[in-house]
């Protein structure tokens, strides 16, 4: 939050007038894509009453964990003001890279996974030391492992071009076990809203204790209230089908506690500064080499994880695991959810609701058969927009000297 607007002594009337004052100032925040992912689901929900049904939901949130993983480590790289175009790739490569080993090899699933996850780690390492070592731009370095990382995915399948998975295995369980307890979804719903006002309360009496501005006991209480019903509709909703996915507890955790590091930790605060400026964040004492060299690791193994969750949707991998329009899908959902172009802006959340909104509209166009075409045109126009009001944003705060 802009630290102006918790100045105290500053009289706003209520938080409606303070919400009012941000929306006015450019500093949107969310709400653009939560208005946009409201209208979706309206508007297919009207058109097909199969798409607001708790089995439909329910897959949903299965659906998006994949891609969303994926747009989760771009989010870190985008902070800082760059793009990864080789996280397609990655993600099909720790794909092959397990599949091999596990079936081929005879490697046990859970040091195969490791290898797979390990393996998109030390990718996004080597392309941060070219980044950051020797001065590559770091599209034209992700351009060449896209290219490169493929390559060797294709190579390590050219034999057998496809690998089925056990369906009963350790990976194949990430997507289709079901905590059918409902406890297990009311009790994640209970612990979300219990984590956010903690940590909350706690950032507030920290910066009133040092004479910091900081928000008020109400409108923590507010937005802790808005969550609560949230995750409680979801949870009900899912209970309704069978029961918390493990796949959605898996993202939920990593995507909070991803979260946590970028906003409540020294380390956070660097990858910010850096996106703010690189010459201003030198001159602070920042690390540039080894933030850059880490971004890029996040986002190969976030890469990495993804592919694997991808590949326990349909229990194997192909050579055309990682390839199409994932890489798209993941740039635009963490674009779409509000992570900015133009670094120093976004959290791990905007991937969250930037693929929900990419993957309701998959799944709103699958239930009325309209061709996919259609889909990738209205994702263009949604991504489209998205960048239109990150823009106009940036330049409203730059008219009011907040940017």
């Amino acid at each position: 939050m802009n630290a102006r607007a918790l100045v105290p002594g500053r009289r706003v009337k209520g938080a409606l007038g303070e919400t009012w004052r941000r929306l006015n100032g450019g500093e949107l925040g969310s709400l653009p894509v939560v208005l946009g992912l409201l209208a979706i689901w309206v508007v297919f929900g009207s058109l097909n009453s199969n798409f607001l049904s708790p089995r439909n939901l329910s897959n949903l949130s299965v659906d998006i964990v994949g891609t969303g993983l994926i747009a989760v480590g771009i989010v870190f790289v985008l902070l800082i003001g760059e793009i990864d175009l080789s996280v397609g790739s990655v993600s099909g490569l720790a794909a092959a890279v397990f599949a091999t080993l596990n079936v081929n090899e005879g490697v046990p699933e859970w040091l195969a996974l490791i290898i797979a996850v390990l393996s998109g780690t030390a990718i996004g390492a080597l392309h941060g030391f070219f980044f950051a070592r020797f001065g590559v731009p770091a599209f034209v370095v992700t351009l060449a492992g896209l290219l490169a990382w493929n390559g060797l995915s294709l190579y390590i399948l050219s034999r057998s071009g496809t690998i089925n998975l056990d369906d009963q295995g350790l990976v194949a369980q990430l997507t289709s076990h079901y905590f059918n307890d409902i406890a297990a979804a009311y009790g994640l719903a209970a612990l979300g809203a219990a984590a956010y006002f903690l940590a909350a309360y706690r950032d507030r009496h920290r910066r009133r204790a040092a004479a910091m501005p900081y928000r008020p006991l109400r409108e923590i209480a507010v937005r802790t209230g808005a969550i609560a019903v949230v995750a409680f509709a979801a949870a009900y909703v899912l209970n309704q089908f069978q029961g918390l996915p493990l796949a959605l507890l898996i993202f939920v955790v990593l995507v909070a506690a991803l979260d946590v590091l970028l906003r409540r930790t020294p380390y956070g605060r660097t990858v910010y500064a850096l996106g703010g400026g690189v010459e201003a964040a030198r001159r602070a004492g920042v690390r540039v080499t080894w933030v850059r060299i880490s971004v890029l690791m996040m986002s190969g193994t976030m890469a990495s994880l993804g592919g694997l969750f991808l590949a326990s949707r349909i229990t194997s991998v192909s050579q055309s695991s990682g390839s199409g329009i994932l890489l798209l899908n993941a740039l635009a959902a963490a674009v779409i959810g509000g992570a900015s172009l133009f670094g120093g802006h976004g959290r791990t959340w905007c991937a969250v609701l930037g693929i929900l909104v990419i993957q309701s509209i998959a799944s709103g166009m699958a239930l009325l058969s309209i061709q996919s075409a259609v889909q990738f045109m209205i994702t263009g126009g949604v991504l489209l927009a998205a960048v239109v009001l990150d823009s106009l944003s940036r330049r409203s705060q730059k008219t009011r000297g907040r940017a």
